[in-house]
């Protein structure tokens, strides 16, 4: 995804849109003509003043369309906007209003709207990745760049084990193509394609690795030309993104394992309509192949001849690595695979027969923020990424603590230098078919980390190597159960010496981890502050609002604030200020050996030091030793601000009297004479794997309801909310408030079979004409539970008629200097804004009142126009319109032209204006043409 820095003043304008459609106003697929931008509602200009005139506009780049029964918010990018896997998304605020369908063109975005209030125009906003991209973006602050430190010039040991060398086994290549599969939602059949590569001389059923690539280009041709839809037309044919992984595969297979990877473009070409952005499609797409598979290993069906020609696969043993939005589908199947889905949802229905050991997330969205907790996984953050730019999937580690039994690894791995694309060779320039591009870009000014050429930056080749060798690592570790390559996964600070000269840092939770220290709001803070890391104020916030984006840690994700996520803000000016971290109660770390924190510094810094101690409920401190926190590299354009793993030996409070059974604080000192730190957690380690095992947990799946409204009392209905699975959970619900945007959150108890969980919805009857109004419901996991379908709700669907709209003169024959008035009036008050207005059309037969004839202020105010060089005011602009919208609750509004006196002889000159109105379908009806007459003074 392109960054784009830059720093334009937008209007400062209050706009109250109605938009509607079940959820956060989506996507719908793209026409493809991009119709001329017809005038800005009255909706959006708030309410039209007594003269006509409006002082409210939409930022630049941003407008309005109404085409038959389509209105939509557009957005126009400055520059284009690759085709990727992270999506753009519109803001108001930090309020996500929806999702957009991008254009051919890769710079026009449209959203389809009905009914929700978007908020001031000032505070529209394009995101992706947790990136600004539209021209309101002010620049980022600076980071002083980088400079080479002691760390980089001595790399880490390394592991006794490189899980990047290549095995004994010989391998074979083929493929294979299945009849293509229907999936729920989409329109067009889902290819069922996949590359294998394999041992030839493994003994016995092999482990079978499974990748996924993420949402790219779905089609070319031989001239360059790219499309992203599906399936493909013409001269074009699908890109083969599915073989980019040839190289990884290859490592795999020559170690024993079965591999294939599948192609995805029917997904990629549809899934803008999907609200979850594919990530069911993609889950029913993977175990739609997983079933193949098991009936080929079972003996049934036609095997395919790749198949036949490798080792048979051990269903029992499966790896899933998948690519960007890849990630998000292989941990959706996943928990598929644990828990179906709805019925309604799912696309591969039928038991699983097959055991996922582990999964492999490169670069992933994490759009539901609901990783599977009890499956492990390894996460690679590419820290030049400019697609999936804010690193949401560091939310893979994060969002797991406290969920379960916590005895999954889940594994962050930090390459240095590493972009988006160049895991895969068929997004690689001078390596794919297809065309392909470096999704990092840094405009005019090259980034000094991320920039081609920059010491930090690695090549493709490169980065390519690593990325086989920790995908290599998982799998020794996860499906292999080799403790020896854990400590390059754990932050225990090895290195793979295959990876060379990649600089790869980890960290991790879970494992053979005890959770002591994980800031929450039930915990004290002293000599620090509790902060938040989603919310806009900044006296709450963890980031400054201006560096959104900035720390994976922090990734948003719906609501902001969100509650539930925390950590610590450390911030000093002279050494020896204490932080003191006290649980809400003790904590055990006892049979640990280290205690292990995650400590976040800013980007580019060196040698902050910090005394670490713990005290227990009698009063005992030990002082456990002293840790040293570098930054990553990084500057405004990189999500920098990363955990770092550092360790103190528990050895001294046991010297100490320390009762580790019962700590009561952990003290942070800071030995450096200023600076900033986060703490994110701490926790007991002691080394070694054990066994993930599986946790009795529900699930939870959103559904969404819609009714109507209906003319009379008051009906109540309640959120479909479907709870599966087995045992009993907890997960906190955010509530949103239609009308005034706030949302709420309670946390839930659920359980199968057990009390229905509640969201009541009021509906009040009426005959009055209003706007369709969703009430939204999000979801996320708190404890014993896995959350599927993350967003849902009730649209409440307007069922009664439009008023009429009529129009009469207030004074439509007047003098120069005087204005032309008319009067819109409503048969009835209405419930939502009615959009009306004037298109001016051409006087035939007489002269027609021109640009120079009318007040400047006003022609400027309404058509962002110049009256010279002077011409008809129906040529004013393409399509000239005149905003009378009517407020919610009135009745009538008044609409003038006013004009000017030009001391110049003339004949009456007329203006011709013709009534239209839209209704909630954004239906354009046109109504009576009137006309104003203006002559000179007597």
């Amino acid at each position: 995804m392109i960054h784009v820095p830059r720093s334009v003043t937008a209007a400062a304008a209050v706009l109250a849109l109605a938009v509607g459609v079940p959820g956060l106003a989506h996507a719908q697929p793209s026409a493809d003509r991009i119709p001329p931008a017809p005038p800005i509602p009255a909706a959006l200009s708030s309410a039209s003043t007594s003269s006509g005139e409006s002082d409210e506009q939409l930022p630049k780049g941003w407008r309005v369309d109404g085409s038959g029964d389509r209105k939509e918010l557009v957005w126009k990018a400055p520059e284009a906007v690759p085709m990727g896997d992270s999506r753009v998304e519109f803001y108001s605020g930090d309020r996500l209003i929806g999702v957009p369908v991008p254009h051919d063109d890769q710079r026009t975005f449209r959203l389809r709207l009905d009914s929700t209030d978007v908020g001031p125009a000032a505070e529209l906003r394009a995101q992706a990745g947790g990136r600004r991209l539209d021209e309101g973006a002010k620049e980022a602050p600076r980071i002083s760049p980088p400079a080479a430190s002691a760390e980089e010039s001595a790399p880490l040991p390394a592991n006794r084990v490189d899980p990047g060398v290549p095995g004994k086994y010989r391998t074979v290549t083929g493929e294979y193509t299945q009849k293509s599969v229907r999936l729920p939602g989409f329109r067009a059949p889902v290819e069922m394609r996949g590359t294998v590569v394999g041992p030839v001389d493994a003994p016995g059923k092999r482990p079978i690795a499974l990748f996924l690539h993420g949402r790219h280009y779905t089609c070319y041709n031989a001239r360059g030309d790219e499309d992203g839809g599906w399936p493909c037309k013409g001269d074009m044919k699908p890109v083969p993104s599915h073989r980019g992984y040839l190289h990884d595969q290859k490592l795999l297979a020559s170690q024993g394992y079965v591999t294939v990877s599948i192609a995805a473009n029917g997904i990629n070409g549809q899934d803008d309509v999907a609200e979850d952005g594919g990530a069911e499609a993609r889950s029913s797409l993977v175990r739609q192949h997983l079933g193949r598979w098991a009936d080929w290993a079972a003996g049934r069906g036609d095997v395919p001849r790749a198949v036949r020609a490798t080792a048979p696969a051990d269903l029992s043993r499966v790896l899933l690595v998948g690519h960007s939005r890849g990630g998000e589908g292989v941990n959706r199947a996943t928990l598929d695979s644990l828990a179906p889905p709805p019925a309604a949802e799912d696309g591969a229905p039928g038991p699983a027969r097959w055991n996922i050991r582990g999964t492999v997330l490169i670069g992933p969205t994490i759009f539901g923020q609901n990783p599977v907790p009890d499956v492990p996984s390894m996460t690679v953050l590419p820290g030049c990424d400019g697609d999936v730019s804010d690193l949401q999937g560091q939310i893979y580690a994060d969002g797991t603590r406290g969920v379960s039994r916590g005895k999954a690894l889940h594994s962050a791995v930090y390459v240095v230098g590493a972009n988006h694309n160049f895991f895969n060779t068929e997004w690689t320039p001078g390596q794919a078919e297809a065309p392909a591009d470096d999704d990092f870009s840094s405009g005019s000014r090259p980034d000094a980390v991320c920039a081609k050429g920059k010491p930090t930056r690695l090549t493709a080749k490169q980065q390519q190597k690593a990325g086989s060798t920790y995908i290599a690592a998982a799998a020794r570790l996860f499906v292999g159960g080799d403790d020896r390559v854990r400590p390059l996964l754990d932050g225990s600070g090895r290195r793979a010496p295959s990876a060379k000269p990649a600089r790869v840092l980890t960290h991790a939770v879970g494992g053979n981890r005890t959770p002591a220290f994980v800031p929450n709001s039930s915990a004290t803070v002293t000599g620090g502050r509790l902060c938040a890391q989603v919310d806009n104020r900044a006296s709450r916030s963890c980031l400054a609002p201006d560096v959104r984006g900035a720390s994976p840690h922090f990734a948003a994700w719906g609501p902001s604030p969100e509650a539930g996520r925390h950590a610590v803000a450390m911030r000093w000016t002279q050494p020896g200020t204490p932080t003191k971290i006290r649980p809400k109660k003790p904590v055990s770390l006892a049979g640990a050996d280290k205690l292990a924190l995650r400590v976040i510094v800013p980007p580019n810094t060196t040698g902050t030091r910090f005394d670490v101690a713990v005290t227990d409920a009698s009063g005992h401190r030990a002082k456990l030793g002293q840790v040293r926190v570098n930054g990553l590299p990084g500057t405004e354009m990189t999500a920098s601000y990363w955990g770092r793993e550092v360790r103190v030996p528990l050895s001294a409070a046991a010297r100490a009297g320390v009762d580790l059974k019962q700590v009561a604080s952990l003290e942070l000192t800071p030995r450096n004479r200023s600076g900033r730190a986060w703490l994110m957690d701490a926790w007991g380690w002691r080394p070694g794997t054990p066994d993930a095992g599986t946790a009795d947990l529900a699930r939870v799946d959103i559904g969404r309801l819609k009714v109507d409204e209906g003319d009379s009392g008051v009906r109540e209905y309640r959120v479909p909310v479907q709870v599966s699975g087995h045992g009993t959970g907890k997960v906190r619900l955010f509530v949103t408030d239609p009308r005034t945007h706030k949302t709420t959150t309670r946390t839930v108890t659920v359980r199968p079979g057990g009390d229905t969980v509640d969201v009541p919805v009021t509906v009040r009857g009426n005959k009055r004409y209003g706007a369709d109004v969703s009430h939204e419901v999000m979801a996320k996991a708190v404890s014993g539970a896995m959350v599927g379908s993350h967003q849902g709700g009730v649209l409440v669907r307007n069922d009664d008629p439009m008023p009429k709209v009529s129009v009469k003169p207030v004074a439509d024959k007047v003098t120069e200097g005087k204005s032309l008035k008319w009067r819109v009036t409503l048969s009835e008050a209405a419930d939502t804004d009615i959009e009306a207005g004037f298109e001016l059309r051409r006087v035939t037969g007489g002269t027609e009142l021109s640009t120079k004839d009318v007040s400047k202020r006003w022609l400027k105010e309404t058509f962002d126009r110049s009256p010279n060089p002077a011409r008809r005011l129906s040529k004013v602009s393409e399509m000239p319109y005149i905003p009378a919208g009517i407020a919610a609750g009135k009745r009538s509004v008044e609409v003038s032209v006013p004009t000017v006196k030009d001391r110049v002889r003339e004949s009456k000159e007329t203006v011709r204006l013709r009534l239209v109105t839209y209704d909630q379908s954004w239906q354009q009806h046109r109504g009576p043409t009137v006309t104003g007459t203006v002559r000179d003074p007597a």
